[in-house]
C-alpha cells in the first residue's frame, strides 16, 4: 500500500512503526476490493499480532527459563510418566494465575520437574503474565540473603 513520506514520518514519531510496516506489507491487489475500514482493520490485526508475539518473547526471555523450548502443548503424556492430561490442561488455562496461586513441583531427580515448570512459565507468558522460573535452593538462598539485609 502506498503511504506518503509525511504520514510515514508521523507514524514513526508516534512509535507506530509496526502499524506502518503492516500497511506497507498489504498487497494493492488484495486491498483493492476492500473499503477503508477493512484495510485499516487488516493492517491493525497484522501489527497487533507482531506486537503480541514480541511481547510474549520478551516475557519468556525475562523469565530466565532453563529450558526455553519447553511447551505444555508438546509434553509427552506417556502413561508411565504419570502425568494427568486434565491437570496439565488446567494449568495451561492459567486459572491459578487469576487466583494469585503459586505452583511448586516435587519429585525424584531427573523426573522432568524443571522442564515441566519451564513449560508452565512459558504458558503463563503466553497469557501475558510476568513469571519467573526459580529452583528451590536458589529461592532459599535469595530469601536468606534478603533476611540479612537491613531495612
Amino acid at each position: 500500500m502506498i503511504i506518503d513520506s509525511e504520514t510515514k514520518r508521523k507514524l514513526r514519531e508516534m512509535n507506530a512503526a509496526e502499524l506502518l510496516d503492516a500497511f506497507e506489507r498489504l498487497d494493492e491487489r488484495t486491498v483493492m476490493p476492500l473499503n477503508h475500514a477493512e484495510v485499516v482493520g487488516l493492517a491493525v490485526d497484522n501489527a497487533y499480532g507482531g506486537y503480541t508475539d514480541a511481547k510474549i518473547q520478551r516475557l519468556v526471555k525475562r523469565a530466565g527459563l532453563r529450558y526455553p523450548q519447553a511447551d505444555l502443548r508438546t509434553i509427552d503424556l506417556a502413561e508411565e510418566r504419570g502425568l494427568d492430561r486434565g491437570v496439565l490442561a488446567g494449568l495451561d488455562a492459567g486459572n491459578y494465575l487469576g487466583q494469585r496461586l503459586n505452583v511448586a513441583f516435587q519429585g525424584a531427580t531427573g523426573s522432568g520437574k524443571s522442564f515441566l515448570l519451564c513449560a508452565l512459565v512459558k504458558s503463563a507468558c503466553r497469557g501475558r503474565y510476568r513469571a519467573c522460573y526459580i529452583r528451590m535452593p536458589d529461592l532459599a538462598e535469595q530469601v536468606a540473603a534478603a533476611a540479612l539485609k537491613p531495612g
